[in-house]
């Protein structure tokens, strides 16, 4: 087993300090509560842990986990000797895996201190994909070396690697309640892999542009991909149907600067309303479409955040935004007047 010590631990067990500071915060001119920054420098990623928490890593090489409602934060995690790249976590557990460009992936768990209780290593260059199997059991790492490599999470080792010329990984993602795992690449394609054979099973039109990110719709039916670009050429995202491979079904245009992140937005409970897809932007703004007929509902601007490279939908109406600039944004979706929607921020950290 290495390091590893336990299989995981309930949502109802997740980490809680005992005693929580009470953080700074003061309100702007434009009443965005400002709380203890998690991170020195540029964010990169930021992703779930449970219904309150955040995880996040940034240049400073620091994994952190966030009581993002409370506004302070929770654990943090010293480990990689270069920048973080990517953050994933094992829905209901505590456990919490970080890619870097140190080459390696390390895990750690929330209740089990500040050590990393397993480490992957075998990449040549920087890890940018990562992406855990729905048992829980296996580890998909995606890097600049070409490679798609898959590891037994219990054990470290590295049970699969396949080297593709040109495919130069930027996200990986797993398809819920399936054996597939989804890949973008800066060759502009799209792989689907399936990870009992560890072969591609298909691979998508290329696009005009490097795509940056991918996301799964919850019931495995739908693909959102995103493109690098400039002055509005490329900057899209792309919905396909992984029913039918290679269909592409609409595109989201509207940025201006590549558009580094796109994810799907939890439905409401009881399945009414609108599908719809968010993207964050180099152009510092976030846009929410509707899914199907690719109308833009709302369009939030950050100016001087930079770019905004992550985003971590944690319900039907609250959203983390990663910045270069000015930390994580939490950012919250109304209901408003016509079918549109109110997007501002709440808080930053």
């Amino acid at each position: 087993m290495g390091k590893l010590q336990s299989r995981f631990r309930k949502r109802s067990e997740l980490y809680r300090a005992s005693e929580p500071e009470k953080a700074a915060s003061n309100i702007s001119d434009s009443l965005v509560v400002q709380y203890e920054p998690a991170h020195r420098g540029s964010i990169n990623t930021v992703t779930n842990l449970s219904a309150d928490l955040c995880v996040s890593g940034g240049s400073d090489q620091v994994v952190v986990v966030y009581d993002w409602k409370q506004g302070h934060m929770c654990q943090s995690f010293q480990g990689h000797n270069r920048e973080v790249t990517k953050v994933a976590c094992y829905p209901g557990s505590t456990w919490i895996f970080s890619a870097s460009r140190d080459k390696t992936v390390l895990m750690w768990d929330l209740n089990q201190g500040d050590e990393a209780i397993q480490e992957f290593c075998g990449h040549q260059l920087v890890v940018n994909g990562l992406a855990v199997s729905p048992d829980g059991r296996k580890l998909c790492t995606g890097s600049r070396d070409n490679c798609m490599c898959l590891w037994d999470i219990e054990s470290a080792k590295c049970e699969q690697r396949r080297n593709i010329s040109r495919n130069l990984v930027t996200h990986v993602c797993w398809v819920p309640g399936s054996s597939a795992v989804v890949q973008t690449s800066e060759d502009k394609t799209v792989r689907v892999w399936d990870s009992r054979s560890w072969q591609v099973t298909n691979t998508f039109p290329a696009k005009q542009y490097i795509q940056t990110h991918c996301d799964v719709s919850d019931n495995g039916n739908y693909l959102v991909s995103s493109s690098n670009g400039f002055g509005g050429q490329g900057c899209e995202a792309t919905l396909w149907d992984l029913r039918q491979p290679g269909c592409k079904v609409v595109e989201y245009r509207g940025h201006l600067q590549t558009t580094a992140c796109c994810v799907f937005l939890p439905s409401p409970p009881s399945g009414s309303g609108v599908a719809l897809v968010a993207t964050s932007s180099h152009d510092s703004s976030v846009k929410v479409w509707d899914q199907n007929s690719a109308v833009c509902l709302a369009t939030l601007s950050l100016d001087g955040a930079g770019p905004l490279v992550s985003l971590a939908p944690s319900d039907t109406s609250n959203v983390l935004c990663a910045s270069f600039n000015s930390g994580l944004h939490h950012i919250q979706l109304l209901q408003a007047t016509g079918g549109n929607l109110d997007v501002r921020v709440l808080a930053r950290f």
